[in-house]
C-alpha cells in the first residue's frame, strides 16, 4: 500500500519510459504506476509524475544527445539519496548526468550536488 503523498511535481517529456527509468535508478524511486501516457514515481512522502507530451506538441521537439542543460530553468527538482556517488555511477548509462564530487558543497552537515536527466533538466541531490 502506498503512502499518502504531500509534495510532488509533473515533468512532460517526449521520452517517457527513458525518463521514467532515469528517476526510478538513479534516484531509488519506486514505480507505482505505468500507464500509456505516465509513470508515477515515488519516494518517501514525494511523488513525481513523468508524463507524455501529446503528440501535437512533441512533434516540435528535440532532444539532443547529450541533451542542452536547462540550467537557466525557473524550477529545480531536489531529491534526497542514500549515496550521491552511487547516483554519478548510475547516471551517465541512463542518458544523465550527475557532477562530479569537485562539484559537491556543503551545507547545514548535508552533502549536495546538482545533475541533469536525459532531458536537459537540472535536479539537484542530497545525502
Amino acid at each position: 500500500m502506498t503512502k499518502k503523498h504531500k509534495s510532488g511535481a509533473v515533468l512532460f517529456t517526449i521520452h517517457l519510459q527513458s525518463l521514467a527509468d532515469f528517476y526510478a535508478k538513479v534516484m531509488g524511486m519506486r514505480v507505482l504506476l505505468t500507464e500509456k501516457d505516465h509513470v508515477r514515481l515515488e519516494l518517501g512522502s514525494f511523488r513525481l509524475t513523468v508524463h507524455l507530451i501529446p503528440p501535437r506538441y512533441a512533434k516540435n521537439i528535440t532532444i539532443q544527445k547529450p541533451p542542452l542543460v536547462r540550467e537557466s530553468g525557473a524550477v529545480k527538482l531536489a531529491f534526497r539519496v542514500k549515496d550521491i556517488a552511487k547516483a554519478r555511477v548510475a547516471a551517465p548509462a541512463l542518458g544523465g548526468k550527475v557532477y562530479g564530487a569537485d562539484r559537491e558543497w556543503q551545507y547545514d552537515g548535508t552533502t549536495i550536488c546538482d545533475g541533469y536527466d536525459p532531458d536537459g533538466n537540472v535536479f539537484q541531490l542530497w545525502q
